[in-house]
């Protein structure tokens, strides 16, 4: 193939997140012959990055997370005119909202080939029912529209086929990457794993246990229930603190829960942090609270850095823990379930280093540069079957 390949990434907005995260790395690192393109929504904490990748990217400002009808047809209407003049060869969307219109715009502009990554559902058994029937039968509409589906984690390939969104035989399971390497320095790092820098910035005292969520405050992390594992632990072992990386619209209920509990100065919200690498190193425990999930990168970074995992047993997460053998693993909502993990780690942290260094045999999978290898393979299998076929 010797002519450029265009592939256009479609993503709703590039928030801080897994799914944004690969996006971006993927559009920067396809090789030859691929000449990648980004279009999002505008307003992401990550569009300067966009920016700065050397990637063309256009941003779109109808394209938006929420259902609003009058703005999404004017982002399909968008799209297409995009598709049309950019022309591109492969469209590869990214999240529910932006998959639906992304992958209807690109049949209507004469895309030949349209990729779809499921990073996680749009729909959830938290939903009323009305509103879970509507995302799903919204997936089944533009199902067939979709040349091949990339799957991040068994549980959602499982889901997709049962409610009749995804074929099985036009999906790949590619893992959701992670820069390994990074985790791996800092783990390196005497000072870094000794918290030092950390326990400097919030005055924890040395030899403190220190236990962290790392995650956007919204509903599907769950992050009141990491305050009120942070309540029963804190209970048990006093001199523990506890650690929130991330932000959002839950912020304000966690500061009042968190008042309420009596757990300030305990429990520090540090807000939106790029040096997770440093910050996942000086922890002793790194909790995930999910209620649902795609596949969670902060697992796999969580291993590469060593450190032991108490987390819900949701999706994804089950394709890389296993209660007992490489983490603790409870059902969402056990609190006192979680509460009991973490404390059974912190009274004996060899436990926790043996799961941790069990569950490292399954890193390979989750290399960056391994997931964006397997999509250009994965584009040039579907290119070459589309040429066979037109």
């Amino acid at each position: 193939m010797d002519r450029d390949v265009r592939v256009c990434h479609v993503i709703t907005r590039l928030e801080m997140g897994g799914a944004q995260d690969n996006t971006l790395y993927t559009a920067a690192h396809l090789g030859p012959p691929f000449a990648p393109s980004l279009i999002c929504g505008p307003g992401g904490l990550r569009d300067d990055d966009a920016r700065r990748s050397g990637v063309p990217v256009t941003f779109v400002p109808s394209l938006v997370r929420e259902i609003r009808p009058a703005r999404d047809l004017a982002a399909l209407a968008a799209l297409i005119r995009i598709f049309r003049r950019e022309r591109p060869a492969i469209v590869h969307t990214h999240s529910s909202k932006a998959g639906i219109v992304g992958r209807l715009a690109a049949r209507i502009a004469g895309v030949p080939v349209v990729v779809h990554s499921v990073h996680g559902f749009g729909f959830n058994a938290t939903q009323p029912r009305p509103i879970r029937s509507l995302f799903v039968g919204l997936e089944r509409a533009v199902a067939p529209l979709t040349t091949h589906f990339v799957v991040v984690a068994r549980a959602n390939l499982d889901l997709g086929v049962r409610l009749g969104v995804i074929r099985p035989d036009r999906a790949t399971l590619i893992r959701s990457g992670v820069r390994l390497a990074d985790f791996e320095r800092a783990a390196a790092d005497p000072a870094l794993r000794n918290g030092a820098g950390l326990r400097g910035e919030l005055g924890i005292p040395s030899g403190t246990p220190i236990i962290g969520l790392i995650a956007c405050l919204k509903p599907q992390k769950a992050p009141l229930a990491f305050v009120e594992v942070a309540a029963r632990v804190a209970a048990e072992n006093p001199g523990a603190h506890f650690v929130v990386a991330g932000d959002g619209e839950l912020r304000p209920a966690v500061e009042s829960r968190i008042r309420a509990l009596g757990l300030d100065g305990r429990v520090h919200l540090l807000g939106w942090r790029r040096d997770i690498p440093r910050l996942l190193v000086a922890l002793d425990v790194m909790v995930l609270t999910s209620l649902w999930e795609g596949l969670p990168r902060v697992l796999p970074e969580a291993i590469a850095a060593g450190v032991p995992i108490v987390a819900t047993g949701v999706d994804g997460t089950n394709d890389i823990l296993r209660d007992g053998e490489t983490g603790v693993v409870r059902s969402p909502g056990d609190l006192d379930g979680l509460a009991r993990g973490v404390l059974a780690i912190l009274r004996d942290p060899e436990t926790g280093r043996v799961m941790t260094g069990r569950a490292r045999r399954a890193l390979g999978e989750f290399d960056i540069d391994r997931m964006v290898r397997a999509q250009e393979r994965l584009y040039l299998s579907l290119l070459e079957r589309e040429s066979v076929t037109s």
